[in-house]
């Protein structure tokens, strides 16, 4: 199996349609043991949806920009498993005056707030799990991206932090590849989580995917997503690190939909 023996920490499961859930899933059948995050009044949804799982995994909470809770986790992977080999990071937040057609008015906390929790975040966590992965000879950590080469309608300084969090990968590859740590991101395409329906006009991409995407896409359906982590995660790509793996139906490689008229289009 692709992942037969890994340890893996999957973060950000809230429900069971998120790109975390179904990658904690897919990992299970490929053979991980994994444990969760939550946060907390998102706490108890996690430890619910846990239970939906081929293999109900303990869930552990982690507000990432609190030490005490990076290391109370450190320490609890320390104590059951002694090394991890590779983790999601599936965690993203920005203040609603940070969204929504909101840019030019956005006070500078919310904006920190959104780079804080959604970017900076991948070091934090990657360095509270260094002497794990350390331990475990190497491994793989990946984040979840989504396109941000271009401003998008209402996505406002999430864009930015997302802009941010592929540096970070950047970064992190750069600094954790002589202790054969691979760091990785994947642009998903848009999917309907509950952290994208907060987004004002998220219905708006489906119109715009439908139109672009050569291999259609669909915005109910995380499992290739997911199934992109799990090869991150897994040794199939030894040598694949700072990298941004598409996986959106090939949204990102064409400039306009087929049906698309041009200037000087034939009538």
């Amino acid at each position: 199996m692709l992942l037969d023996g890994k340890r893996l920490l999957i973060t950000g499961v809230l429900t069971d349609d998120s790109i975390a859930w179904h990658t904690a899933r897919i990992a299970q059948e490929e053979g991980a043991e994994v444990v969760l995050t939550g946060f907390g009044r998102g706490l108890s949804l996690t430890e619910r949806v846990a239970t939906r799982l081929p293999i109900p995994p303990d869930v552990f909470e982690l507000d990432i920009n609190a030490p005490a809770h990076m290391e109370a986790l450190v320490d609890e992977l320390a104590a059951r498993w002694g090394a991890v080999d590779g983790a999601l990071h599936a965690i993203a937040y920005a203040p609603e005056d940070a969204l929504g057609g909101n840019f030019l008015s956005t006070p500078p906390e919310s904006a920190a707030t959104a780079f804080m929790t959604s970017a900076f975040s991948y070091k934090t966590l990657a360095v509270g799990l260094l002497p794990l992965l350390r331990a475990a000879g190497g491994g793989a950590l990946v984040t979840i991206d989504f396109d941000n080469t271009q401003a998008w309608p209402a996505y406002d300084w999430m864009g930015v932090a997302k802009a941010a969090l592929v540096a970070v990968t950047r970064y992190l590859a750069r600094d954790l590849g002589a202790d054969h740590i691979r760091v990785n991101a994947v642009s998903a395409g848009p999917l309907a989580t509950v952290a994208a329906k907060n987004i004002p006009g998220f219905a708006r991409f489906n119109d715009v995917w439908a139109e672009r995407a050569p291999l259609g896409w669909d915005t109910a359906n995380p499992d290739p997503v997911a199934r992109m982590i799990a090869l991150l995660l897994s040794d199939w790509a030894p040598m694949t690190s700072g990298e941004v793996i598409h996986v959106d139906g090939g949204f990102h490689a064409i400039a306009a939909g087929p049906g698309t008229a041009m200037a000087g289009d034939a009538p």
